[in-house]
């Protein structure tokens, strides 16, 4: 099937208020083009230069989110056009964020990450943490960053009841902490693999990549 064919089928299976971010990630812009004429807008790229260079090349309606870790030393590579970065994982990384987005006059949109498997791959910060960040009083300076959500990545397994267990644990962290930060909205959560899951506990941002574009080209 084509990549129109593969993306008309993912949006056809989800209600009206899940965003589909199609992750675009090692593919080349022939690739995402063609997702883009079948009217996908928003791609999400984890690694920024790649990111950055796609960005250079392609329609400028196009909401860019970067999805992967980011090292602090990199975001100003992304900061002038970026839509949303989904990795937020510590106060020193959104304190660079806000410091690059000043350059540039913008207000970002973050989530911040949630550590939500227990495997030491996965980055992010505990609910503790989340919560310490947005009562003190250094966030409140932060004037050019603007936390609009969670994301959490579930262990990679074939065990759909152990990541039902995480999904729901993001929805309860993210009911929790919009009683103190209003402006939560986004609970990204959800791949090509268990994005019906990640709907069913409380997603309204799935990340698909390998179900729109095919298996990923992956470049030593």
């Amino acid at each position: 099937m084509s990549i129109k064919d593969n993306l008309n089928n993912i949006k056809s299976t989800l209600p009206q208020h899940v965003a589909l971010v199609a992750v675009s990630k090692t593919k080349p812009v022939s690739d995402l083009m063609e997702a883009y004429t079948a009217g996908q807008r928003i791609f999400g790229e984890n690694k920024i230069q790649e990111m950055a260079e796609k960005f250079q090349e392609m329609p400028k309606d196009i909401k860019w989110h970067m999805i992967g870790h980011v090292q602090r030393n990199k975001v100003k590579y992304m900061a002038e056009f970026v839509n949303l970065i989904h990795g937020v994982d510590s106060f020193k990384l959104l304190n660079e964020i806000n410091k690059q987005a000043k350059k540039y006059d913008r207000v970002i949109d973050c989530l911040f990450q949630i550590k939500i498997a227990e495997e030491d791959s996965k980055f992010g910060m505990s609910k503790d943490d989340a919560v310490a960040l947005l009562k003190s009083e250094t966030f409140k300076e932060l004037e050019n960053v603007n936390v609009v959500g969670l994301m959490g990545m579930a262990t990679f397994t074939e065990d759909m009841a152990l990541v039902e267990k995480e999904f729901n644990y993001l929805k309860s962290t993210f009911n929790e902490l919009q009683t103190c930060h209003a402006k939560l909205k986004i609970i990204s959560m959800g791949m090509s693999d268990d994005y019906q899951l990640a709907i069913d506990c409380g997603s309204n941002m799935v990340r698909v990549g390998s179900s729109i574009f095919g298996s990923r080209n992956y470049i030593n």
